[in-house]
């Protein structure tokens, strides 16, 4: 059996993991650092043109084996695995939550809190959005202050955002440009953004962050080592003390042969489902319900925010096609009175081209060409179409879990996740509460322009997810502490968005990598800084 010997060893290699191998390589230069990934390496930046080129004329999927069959879970809402991982297909928001998301329990008697003040966090934030390279503006809302500028100004509002945002605005809500990881100017060998409506799935400049160059920037000085399409089975432990010695796993190209990474420090930065995976998967004689499960919450509290859409007809006009992935936000209900019926969201704008492109047929079957065709069309476009959409925050219960089905396994005979998300009694409780409080507010944004709520729409899934590994000071009731260190195992981090205790009301890729990068600091102190 292959045996490879390193300093840490991290385990994935989604943004969490890219930001963490390169901040340790920075704190710590001589300290060898592994990462191991299940999928493959997708470092073929010269062709995504040609691949969003076929995703828009036939359909294909631009990411091509960006998966393994075999490694599924029920309940998940991506089976992306490769280096990169889910912010392969990102849209790139770079949203901050607020205080109350980490003071739920003690401001509003909900939840439960966060071990970590916000003062800290939010230096974690800045640091995350400059190596993001984040572009924004400052907030609308005092309360939203930064101790630190983004480092990049905003993307310009498209004309018909500039038209929305007017619109908007004249509800009372104020709305700024959404914050994304977007490079106006090239940076960190990327390229710019030409702010067309041409992305989707596949960013061809490069503009919008992605692991992939991360990685690519440490391994060719070998600042680190990447191991890719190699699945990590189990964790093993030392015979005597509560110490992880090593990281079981398999090549795909060599299926009955073993793999194993010995290092001093281990590092699950697998996501929300997978991290949860493989410290259950990892159970012992010693361990029976699995690794860092001694409180019984490994795979529990399973977070994420509900979400709430609507799409408006007004009669502003503007002309769909600018730059739709682009969108605006108001945090004007981030911060609910403690002394009122909670509610928390946040309020998203976007151009809509929803009933306005053109048809060969009417909705009666008519068949529509030439003139025809054309008058049809333009009879749709008068006005504008918007899309709405609210995350609400929403707590979990200690039944919202991740669990290994022995009815479904991998190649292995390893057992599959499936995730079942459930809400605490107080979040069912004000469910109808806060969906009437949300189509409230759009229908008050949609009257501004002597408009109309044409649909609404409730998600099925939780966006964003998170917990499974939530991070607490108590080992009873938590698997690690601030920094991602189990509570059971000194030597053994979960970083990112499987330690979160509750999903927030906004996009959750920027926490998940300040809260990683925060944990960098601490792991790195394990090891001496060398002279």
């Amino acid at each position: 059996m292959p045996v490879h010997e390193t300093d840490i060893c991290i385990i994935g290699g989604g943004i969490t993991s890219a930001m963490l191998a390169q901040k340790l390589s920075e704190l710590r230069s001589g300290v060898h650092v592994t990462v191991v990934e299940a999928g493959r390496s997708i470092f073929d930046t010269q062709n995504r043109g040609r691949y969003r080129e076929r995703a828009n004329d036939y359909g294909e999927h631009p990411w091509h084996d960006d998966y393994i069959e075999d490694q599924q879970a029920a309940g998940i809402i991506s089976m992306t695995m490769a280096v990169g991982g889910l912010a392969l297909h990102w849209g790139g928001a770079c949203n901050r939550f607020s205080e109350e998301d980490l003071r739920l329990e003690s401001m509003y008697g909900l939840a439960y809190d966060w071990p970590i003040e916000w003062q800290d966090l939010e230096r974690y934030y800045c640091e995350a959005e400059r190596r993001l390279n984040v572009s924004g503006e400052p907030s609308a809302y005092a309360a939203d202050r930064r101790s630190q500028p983004y480092p990049q100004g905003p993307i310009p509002l498209s004309y018909n955002l500039q038209i929305l945002k007017a619109w908007a605005e004249k509800s009372g809500l104020k709305f700024d440009g959404l914050p994304m990881a977007r490079n106006l100017t090239p940076f960190g060998g990327r390229g710019a953004c030409c702010v067309y409506d041409t992305c989707g799935e596949v960013c061809p400049s490069g503009a919008r962050y992605s692991p992939d160059f991360t990685f690519r920037q440490l391994m060719e000085p070998k600042k680190i080592v990447l191991h890719d399409r190699t699945l990590v089975r189990r964790l093993v432990l030392d015979d005597r003390r509560p110490t992880v010695v090593a990281a079981q796993g398999f090549h795909q190209d060599r299926p009955t042969d073993p793999v194993e990474y010995r290092a001093k420090t281990f590092v699950i930065a697998s996501g929300y489902c997978w991290s949860s995976h493989l410290l259950l998967l990892s159970s012992n004689s010693r361990f029976p319900n699995g690794l860092a499960n001694s409180s019984g919450l490994v795979g529990r509290y399973m977070n994420g925010h509900r979400f709430i859409s609507a799409t408006a007809n007004i009669d502003d006009q503007t002309f769909p096609g600018q730059n739709m992935t682009h969108s605006l936000i108001s945090r004007e209900y981030f911060r609910c009175p403690a002394d009122k019926p909670f509610v928390r969201h946040d309020t998203r704008v976007w151009e809509s081209s929803a009933g306005r492109d053109p048809r060969l047929r009417t909705p009666e079957g008519k068949l529509l060409l030439g003139d025809e065709l054309m008058a049809d069309w333009r009879s749709r476009t008068k006005g504008s179409s918007v899309r709405l959409r609210a995350y609400v925050d929403v707590h979990p219960s200690a039944d919202s879990r991740l669990t290994l089905d022995g009815s479904k396994k991998n190649r292995y005979g390893d057992p599959m996740p499936t995730i079942e998300h459930h809400f605490d009694e107080a979040t069912l409780a004000r469910e109808a509460a806060t969906k009437v409080h949300v189509l409230n507010v759009f229908g008050t944004l949609a009257r501004a322009s002597n408009g109309r709520i044409a649909g609404t729409s409730e998600g099925d899934y939780l966006d964003h997810p998170g917990g499974g590994c939530r991070m607490g000071s108590d080992p009873a009731t938590s698997v690690c502490d601030s920094f991602g260190r189990t509570h059971d195992h000194a030597n053994l981090f979960v970083v990112g968005a499987p330690t979160t205790p509750t999903g927030g009301c906004t996009n959750g890729t920027l926490t998940f990598v300040a809260l990683t990068l925060r944990s960098a600091d601490e792991i790195a102190r394990g090891f001496p800084a060398r002279r």
